[in-house]
């Protein structure tokens, strides 16, 4: 099975680089961000309590995200692989993640971590606050997110170059130009 995160600061380019993963490979896309936004439109209980979090530019509690993402994997079990876009997103979602695929006989098989420049992430994310009218695309809230992500996610950085799954991609290259580093990995280690 052919499981990839896609890692990076809020607006690195993760969504797209995962669709086009998804495209080429036939893989599940797993989106915390997109599952959870559904949950916060449809007012479910869950999607409540997370909205509370994500207008705040904090982290979604582990327990809440992993409840998520098993009952996700469950309805899929015939799936050739997933990408995991926006989790982990701290050590504690990574060893649970380890945990859970190890459950299922699978693993992690690569890492993707998407480089961009702050300042392109901050352009980014603001023009993206505009075009979709994201609450959480406005300047605090980018900050807050940001910081969030230097301090608890980054982590993952280590963790994952520790397992020898880590990649590092240039991500603020053109989007066929990162697609194309990624596409290189993937085809090393699927064939």
């Amino acid at each position: 099975m052919l499981n990839i995160v896609i890692f990076g600061a809020p607006g690195s380019g993760k969504g797209t680089q995962s669709e086009l993963i998804i495209s080429k490979y036939r893989l599940h896309h797993i989106s915390t961000g997109e599952i959870l936004r559904v949950e916060m439109e449809t007012q479910t209980e869950l999607g409540k309590m997370a909205d509370a979090y994500i207008k705040e530019g904090q982290l979604i509690p582990d327990d809440l995200i992993i409840r998520i993402l098993s009952d996700v994997l469950a309805l899929h079990p015939d799936a050739k692989g997933f990408v995991f876009d926006g989790f982990p997103r701290t050590i504690a979602q990574g060893e649970a993640l380890d945990i859970m695929l190890r459950e299922k006989d699978t693993s992690i098989m690569a890492v993707f971590n998407l480089n961009v420049e702050e300042k392109e992430v901050v352009d980014r994310l603001l023009n993206r606050g505009k075009k979709q009218g994201r609450s959480d695309d406005s300047p605090e809230i980018i900050q807050n997110r940001l910081t969030v992500y230097h301090t608890q996610t980054e982590p993952l950085i280590e963790y994952y170059r520790k397992k020898g799954k880590l990649f590092k991609i240039k991500g603020g290259d053109s989007i066929d130009d990162v697609f194309e580093q990624i596409t290189q990995v993937l085809d090393r280690l699927s064939y």
